[in-house]
């Protein structure tokens, strides 16, 4: 029997040779090794790159933690400060109100000096005669008037000043206060952020997180304006100081000006009344005087009077005698010595009628004189007694500045109390 051959059938590709074969093999040897190489590089370079970046995500944030604390602690040490400058504003505030009330209170207190003082010389232009003068009390109480109305523009100008003063303590206030608020917030939101990590809740991408925000400012600026307000408040508080210490200088020394005039003035004026009391006296004494004088002149007149009356009568026995000898007639008509003594005492009682005569106008004129000018003393006494008693008026009307804030006269009750004598029956507190 014949032998048949096995058929075989092979697939219509390309088969490769041993050679090829070992070949592709080694190939994919190559590449595999080489693949393992790239991964084994890569896992070891991602390792590391996890390393890396690991660390520096933790120290970035553990430095920026840091500057975070620093910057916390930094606002603290800064809000602190500003809280301390903002107590001793408002302190300042506060001294500075009660400086300017004290010298609103003086200001007012000059109203009764000058009242006073303006009624003191409205009386004193009310003297009459001679006695309107220019004396001392007048020029004092013109000078107390200056005194007084300087006084009121010092303090009114002091207290311009204390309430312009008080509108920049209120400015720097609302500044420390606005700044103030602000580093609050700031340290409240940078304390915050100490806190936030991974597991808040509130994490997550943002929009742009690191834009530069809308007015805002560098370190260096935002420094600097620390320093440029707390310097601000420093040299505020040192003016506000200076002010505080005028107002009470400007005080005191409008307080001792004006009490140093006042005595110098109620001084003068009972030197006035002093003066003027003398002067009535020795006017008092003189009008008594002319006025004894004038009885003795009146009380002359009536005796000369009376003997020019006497001298007049004998005349007229004289004349009547010579007249009734002229009737004798005949050689009995001469001319003897009984006719010439007639005639000589005739002429002698003509010139003695002639002498009265002017002895008693002269007396008369002596005597008008006398009360002309004794009417004089007596208008003059009537001015200086009104002139006393103005006088005496002013220096009791000034009585109401030694009460309250210039001076220490007592009161209505204390001079009772000491003209009833019931000081030992009052209790001593």
């Amino acid at each position: 029997m014949a032998n048949k051959a096995a058929v075989t059938f092979e697939k219509p590709l390309q088969h490769l040779s041993l050679a090829d074969w070992h070949s592709r093999l080694t190939q994919l040897k190559n590449v595999a090794y080489t693949q393992r190489s790239d991964a084994f590089e890569l896992r070891h370079s991602a390792r590391n790159l996890r390393n890396e970046t690991r660390i520096q995500t933790h120290w970035d944030t553990y430095h920026n933690n840091d500057r975070l604390s620093d910057r916390v602690a930094e606002l603290d040490r800064w809000r602190e400060k500003m809280r301390i400058m903002l107590g001793r504003v408002m302190d300042e505030i506060q001294a500075l109100r009660e400086e300017k009330s004290s010298t609103e209170r003086d200001l007012d207190g000059h109203i009764t000096p000058l009242t006073v003082v303006t009624e003191c010389i409205g009386m004193r232009d009310c003297r009459l005669g001679s006695e309107l003068t220019y004396d001392e009390g007048d020029t004092e109480l013109k000078n107390e008037l200056c005194i007084v109305e300087n006084n009121q523009r010092l303090l009114r100008d002091q207290n311009q000043a204390a309430w312009e003063q008080l509108n920049r303590l209120q400015e720097v206030k609302f500044k420390l206060e606005l700044d103030l608020t602000d580093k609050d917030e700031a340290q409240e939101i940078d304390a915050h952020q100490l806190q936030v990590d991974q597991h808040c809740g509130d994490v997550s991408f943002k929009t742009d997180p690191t834009r530069v925000p809308r007015d805002s400012c560098t370190y260096g600026n935002w420094l600097e304006y620390c320093e440029e307000l707390v310097a601000l408040t420093e040299n505020t508080l040192a003016d506000s100081f200076s002010i505080r210490e005028s107002l009470f200088a400007t005080r005191e020394k409008a307080r001792n000006i004006l009490r140093a005039q006042q005595d110098r003035t109620a001084h003068t004026l009972r030197k006035r009344i002093f003066e003027t009391q003398r002067a009535r006296n020795e006017l008092e004494y003189q009008l008594g005087k002319m006025k004894e004088e004038m009885a003795k002149c009146l009380q002359e007149i009536e005796t000369l009077e009376r003997a020019h009356d006497q001298k007049t009568e004998a005349l007229k026995v004289v004349e009547t005698r010579l007249e009734n000898r002229a009737q004798r007639s005949g050689m009995e008509l001469c001319i003897d010595e009984s006719y010439h003594g007639l005639c000589d005492e005739v002429q002698k009682l003509r010139d003695t009628i002639k002498t009265l005569r002017a002895k008693i106008d002269a007396t008369k004129t002596t005597y008008n004189s006398l009360r002309d000018h004794a009417n004089k003393i007596d208008q003059d006494l009537q001015n200086k007694q009104h002139s006393l008693m103005t006088d005496i008026r002013a220096l009791d009307l000034r009585g109401r500045l030694k009460t309250g804030e210039f001076g220490g006269l007592p009161t209505q009750t204390d001079r009772n109390i000491h003209l009833s004598r019931v000081e030992d029956e009052i209790p001593k507190t």
